[in-house]
């Protein structure tokens, strides 16, 4: 007995780039913003050393870490997500954007109570070099976390609204790549800030 249409993996060709062009143009552009941002940061830390120490010492790693693990697993349930939506599996798809989601949800509550911890420590963006640098960084990206959950979102209502064979997946395949630049950001962010000695 063949295979329903439904359930027939959608074809992809050989060299396949996922996503659409105008995505990819914005995901260029953004990584030279912050391949900048990241070169100015380490100049500035070349010229003051101690002050990037002093200021590092009073990051949690741990909260970073764990703020890493969400947006990695996240990453893994977008991926999923999209191998579920080229298999047409529409409600397994939506599911792992749902989990994704959560995960988004998890670093932004993270990242407040960071910032929560600073700002009753005192420390501020006038506080020092590093923490100006620190706040702006992972303000700027926390904007990106925000608009990729908008993205999810969006995916979301998508998928819920049309029979799987409509889906179009570069739409999908759009959205998750710019979730996994939010994840990679966040990877050199994370070692700049909080680990790098």
């Amino acid at each position: 007995m063949s295979a329903l249409p439904s359930a027939r993996a959608m074809p992809r060709q050989p060299g396949h780039v996922p996503g659409e062009a105008g995505v990819w143009l914005f995901i260029a552009g953004d990584l030279v913003l912050f391949s900048l941002l990241f070169a100015t940061f380490l100049s500035y830390r070349a010229d003051a050393p101690e002050v990037f120490a002093a200021g590092r010492a009073h990051l949690d790693q741990t909260l970073g870490l764990v703020n890493t693990l969400l947006l990695l697993t996240s990453s893994w349930f977008v991926a999923t997500g999209v191998r579920a939506a080229r298999r047409r599996a529409s409600r397994t798809a939506v599911a792992c954007f749902a989990f994704a989601l959560a995960c988004g949800l998890g670093f932004g509550t993270v990242k407040v109570l960071e910032y929560g911890a600073k700002f009753e420590a005192g420390l501020t963006p006038e506080t020092s070099d590093f923490f100006m640098f620190y706040f702006a960084y992972t303000g700027f990206h926390m904007i990106h976390v925000v608009i990729g959950m908008g993205v999810l979102l969006a995916m979301i209502a998508y998928l819920r609204g049309r029979p799987p064979q409509a889906v179009n997946l570069q739409h999908i395949e759009s959205g998750a790549s710019f979730w996994h630049l939010v994840d990679v950001l966040w990877i050199v962010l994370f070692a700049l800030l909080y680990l790098l000695v």
